[in-house]
């Protein structure tokens, strides 16, 4: 079935959200029951982090941890903003560069100026939407950056949602309250499959959506760790505590090109495999037997898959004993802990 398909349902109590494309699930997006990335808290800083420059926090939801901080003393309070999800016992990662995003607009109030998406070529469409924020704006000091999704949208749909982002910047920013509190509530999914997920596409809202578009079957699929490549060849998706293990078998093919055409596949399927599960942190490739010399093409062809998820890694290189690591964002909560 070609084309593309969001349906939004739940999973058991949990809202949830799906994306299919060509009849494939290519994203999914689950509530979890840790505080959501966008929240934005009042914090008030608690214990300073001798030797890594960081700051521990007191929020509304518990512990919260700042990297970089300069100047900071206990007892101040701070405006910080969720930005992924803690692993098990540990604080809440949070930044202090906030920023107010939807579909449209992302408002950005500690960098003025604006700003437009690259993939928006066309000089006069970067006219128009130029001239649709500066009527809304007029002398807003917050910096503005208008998305992808902007080009040929509504003029008045887009200045609608600019408008609702500055107001909410305007509202967190101006805040004068004391002690811990949330300001603002990060996105759920049904929200966030309306904000990131832009390109045209079938919404179905019918209860029971997730069981009639297949959804359901292929979680059963990603409860276990295997992921065909095709061929025969495999790779296996293991999280632990301390990483996430990635083997990749080359099955029954016995070719001499069993090796690079597993680990060219496993590039390609790796991005679509972390995002379902929600897996992030420090992932380790132990790859198939291939020559040195494929390397690069092998590295070539897994830069060009992360290129095209928005989720950010970062592609560290290669062990002494020829392993390959990433370092993942850990945008998602892990799905084995969310499935009922």
């Amino acid at each position: 079935m070609k084309g593309r398909s969001i349906v939004l349902d739940h999973l058991g109590a949990r809202e949830a959200a799906a994306l299919i494309v060509d009849g494939e699930l290519d994203d999914l997006l689950v509530e979890a029951d840790a505080p959501r990335p966008g929240t934005v808290y009042r914090a008030v800083a608690d214990k300073p982090v001798k030797g890594q420059g960081g700051m521990f926090f007191r929020t509304p939801d518990g512990s919260a941890f700042l990297r970089q901080v300069k100047g900071l003393k206990p007892g101040q309070e701070v405006l910080v903003q969720v930005t992924g999800y803690a692993e098990p016992g540990k604080a809440i990662p949070v930044t202090d560069r906030l920023l107010f995003k939807s579909r449209y607009a992302i408002v950005t109030p500690e960098a003025p100026g604006r700003n437009l998406s690259r993939q928006i070529r066309d000089d006069a469409e970067r006219d128009r939407l130029l001239e649709i924020a500066d009527e809304v704006l007029q002398d807003e000091p917050y910096g503005l950056i208008l998305r992808s999704s902007c080009e040929a949208a509504d003029a008045d749909a887009i200045a609608e949602d600019i408008a609702a982002m500055m107001d909410l910047a305007a509202k967190v920013m101006t805040d004068e309250g004391r002690g811990p509190e949330t300001l603002a509530e990060g996105d759920g999914p049904h929200v966030l499959a309306w904000r990131d997920w832009t390109a045209p596409a079938d919404v179905v809202t019918e209860p029971g959506g997730f069981e009639s578009h297949g959804v359901l079957d292929t979680l059963d699929e990603l409860r276990g760790s295997e992921v065909r490549l095709g061929g025969g060849a495999s790779m296996f998706v293991e999280p632990t505590r301390a990483l996430v293990a990635i083997d990749v078998n080359t099955g029954s093919d016995a070719s001499l090109a069993a090796g690079i055409k597993a680990n060219m596949a496993c590039a390609k399927l790796l991005p679509r495999a972390l995002r379902l599960r929600g897996l992030g942190g420090q992932i380790v490739l132990d790859l198939a037997p291939m020559p040195k010399k494929d390397r690069r093409t092998f590295e070539s062809a897994l830069r060009a898959a992360f290129r095209r998820d928005e989720i950010e890694t970062n592609l560290v290189g290669w062990t002494p004993l020829g392993h390959y690591e990433l370092q993942r964002k850990r945008a998602r909560a892990p799905l084995s802990a969310l499935l009922p």
